[in-house]
């Protein structure tokens, strides 16, 4: 299956050492490191530092919205339930949804831990990530050496930064076990209670942790990422569909016709919506129209996490929705900016500020996804941002053009995938806008996937959603037929009746129409000339939207011509057509939505709604450090010659330079090398 998707980090070479990783390009100016760095200090004046966890030193960040959907939900449409929250969990820009007792599918890993394919790591210098640096290239591993890797390299954290957890927690336990027995008793159970939980291998000290590295480089760390895996080759957490409900699964015409799977049975994971594989083709997505497979964005990507390891801040692709589910291991820390446009740009303010100069020479930076920076910076700027923390069996939605990043608290499995419902035209139509403005191609066309969306009316079922659409196309064809005459005027040649064009595919978004449009990309900016283009004598391959014809070269008006694929007609009628669906969708005494949701949330609540109990549901949860292990009711593992941990211990050793005198710090973890100074 063919990968579409832009590439979105740029590669440097980097040599490694015995001391650690050097990158080969100053990533940012000592000026801009020092603003940097003195704007966080300055946001601590007054605070000390004092042992790990002291208050005063600490982020706070309110929570994000929690929500528990029931067993009727889950066996519904997802974008349904997604709907249904919006109106709440878009003020935040991030949400967490909790499925209900019974939701535990069948492992699915087993027998893909082991296969011989590896996958590319990215190495992160967490105490440089604030400089927008890009990452370098780390070991290559199949999943389940990843996962020894993580575990190693939390192990290691933890015995070097933790080393009383285990006697803390059993002394807590003991003192719980003699509660009430004598005063004697008593005065040791409170006592445990009043130890201080600074010392404990906890979320809340992990969180600043990380950020202590992030802010003061108190020391350096650096961490491999498994990063955007293909589950094309590799596999998905989730079973694959039967009934042809994803771009993989099959289509057995015997199951398409019998009634839907029960919430919790073993066919229920595989058809359910709520399955990654599933969800961008669910019947209100409008990503059901994409049937060529673009991967992380209808076709999901796996996520390998160690401790520490970071998804920097960025929004997604095309300002799409995300959904990302939690498979095994650590919880995921996740921090989000709303949506809105005051919001998104407060966020690209910050960060344009401490970055300008390297932004210079970058300007599109943001969208490498290799810049992460600290809450308190944004808190600053009065960006409003949330958390959430994300544990196993958990999905985190992110909401169109919303920033987002955070980290893993150890080694664990994730999945992300892409969806839009029909509510998301207006960002696209931002996001399409933007990408112009820094000549970067989007992930598809959007005038193609609004002029489809025009084709199947039958599918819009709200006046609001289709107003949305009307109001794009409308925009999008005024400005086509405008600088249309406007370059006929000029005296660019129509030769729409001398050259024929293969007719616009309108039904769908397949193999051949992505091919076609990735040779008619605007020189200038990127765009897919979906409509008509601007072509020149002098080059038989250069084309050019209307926008920027005159960019395209040096030659005189008169030997450049239009190439038209979509006639006036054709047009005006497109826009008739969804202006009468929208007419007769429009209730009597028809009140504006968005008027009456902001007139309800003018003020988010001081906590927000299923907080407290998601924090009551994990008080007592314990951060996992082992590495992901298959249950014994998976299948077996497939006999393959696969590379061991020894094996790749003698590989790193030869990259690095160690020799024989080393194989005490190896003995300690091979990971010593991402954790210096500690």
């Amino acid at each position: 299956m063919s990968n579409r998707r832009a590439t979105k980090r740029r590669r440097h070479q980097h040599s490694y050492t015995p001391y650690g990783f050097h990158a080969s390009s100053a990533p940012t100016t000592s000026n801009e490191e020092r603003l940097l760095h003195q704007t966080i200090q300055n946001s601590k004046l007054g605070e000390t530092r004092g042992t790990r966890g002291a208050l005063g030193n600490k982020i706070e960040v309110p929570w994000g919205p929690v929500f528990f959907p029931t067993v009727e939900d889950m066996e519904g449409s997802p974008l349904d339930y997604i709907d249904k929250i919006r109106p709440i969990a878009q003020r935040y820009g991030i949400c967490k949804i909790v499925p209900p007792e019974g939701w535990k599918q069948r492992d699915f890993f087993a027998a893909k831990m082991e296969v011989p394919r590896k996958f590319s790591t990215k190495l992160q210098l967490l105490h440089r990530i604030q400089e927008g640096i890009s990452f370098g290239d780390g070991d290559e591993y199949n999943p389940g050496s990843y996962q020894r890797y993580a575990s190693n390299f939390t192990k290691h954290y933890k015995r070097r930064e933790y080393p009383e957890h285990d006697l803390l927690t059993a002394a807590q336990t003991n003192a719980t076990a003699v509660e009430g027995q004598s005063q004697k008793n008593e005065s040791l159970k409170s006592s445990v209670q009043m130890q201080d939980d600074r010392r404990l291998f906890i979320p809340e000290n992990l969180e600043q942790d990380y950020w202590d590295v992030v802010e003061n480089r108190s020391r350096e760390v650096i961490v491999e990422y498994g990063n955007d895996v293909d589950t094309t080759e590799f596999g998905s957490g989730f079973p694959l569909s039967e009934r042809g409900r994803s771009l993989q699964g099959t289509l057995d015409l015997n199951k398409e016709s019998l009634p839907e799977p029960k919430f919790g049975t073993e066919d229920f994971y595989k058809e359910t919506w709520w399955n990654l594989n599933n969800i961008p083709n669910t019947p209100d997505s409008v990503l059901r129209h994409v049937k060529v497979g673009i991967n992380g964005i209808n076709v999901p990507w796996m996520y390998y996490g160690s401790l520490f390891t970071t998804f920097c801040w960025h929004n997604e692709d095309n300002y799409l929705y995300s959904i990302n589910y939690h498979h095994h291991g650590a919880p995921k820390q996740w921090y989000g900016v709303p949506g809105t446009q005051k919001d998104a740009d407060g966020l690209e303010k910050v960060f344009k500020s401490y970055l300008s100069m390297k932004m210079r020479d970058v300007p599109d930076l943001l969208h490498h996804i290799t810049t992460q920076f600290s809450p308190r910076l944004l808190q600053n700027a009065n960006v409003p941002i949330y958390k959430l923390l994300q544990h196993e069996g958990e999905f985190v939605v992110t909401f169109p053009r919303s920033f987002h990043g955070g980290f893993s608290m150890g080694p664990n499995i994730g999945e992300a995938v892409n969806f839009a419902t029909h509510d998301w035209i207006a960002h696209g139509s931002d996001a399409n806008e933007r990408y112009r403005s820094f000549a970067r191609p989007a992930v598809f066309s959007h005038d193609r996937l609004t002029f489809t969306m025009a084709h199947h009316l039958s599918e819009q079922k709200s006046y609001k959603n289709c107003k949305l659409l009307l109001n794009e196309l409308e925009r999008v064809v005024t400005e086509e037929l405008q600088l249309r005459r406007k370059l006929l005027m000029q005296g660019v040649r129509d030769v729409s009746d001398m050259i024929q064009l293969p007719p616009n595919r309108l039904d769908q978004l397949d193999e051949d129409s992505a091919d076609y449009d990735d040779k008619r990309l605007c020189h200038a900016c990127k765009h897919v000339c979906f409509f008509s283009a601007v072509a020149c004598e002098c080059s038989q391959s250069k084309v050019s939207c209307l926008r920027h014809s005159h960019y395209m070269c040096r030659c005189t008006t008169e030997r450049r011509y239009l190439m038209i694929w979509s006639t006036e007609e054709e047009l005006e009628n497109t826009c008739r057509a969804v202006r009468d669906h929208c007419e007769s969708l429009k209730p009597e005494g028809f009140v504006d939505e968005d008027e009456m949701e902001t007139k309800s949330l003018d003020s988010l609540p001081e906590v927000a709604v299923g907080v407290e109990r998601d924090l009551e549901l994990h008080k007592h949860d314990v951060i996992p450090t082992d590495p992901y292990v298959p249950s014994q009711k998976d299948e077996p593992l497939p006999a393959a010659e696969v590379t061991t941990d020894e094996d790749r211990d003698e590989e790193r050793e030869d990259a690095i330079g160690l020799d024989d005198s080393d194989d005490d710090k190896k003995k300690d973890g091979d990971y010593q090398e991402g954790v210096e100074g500690m």
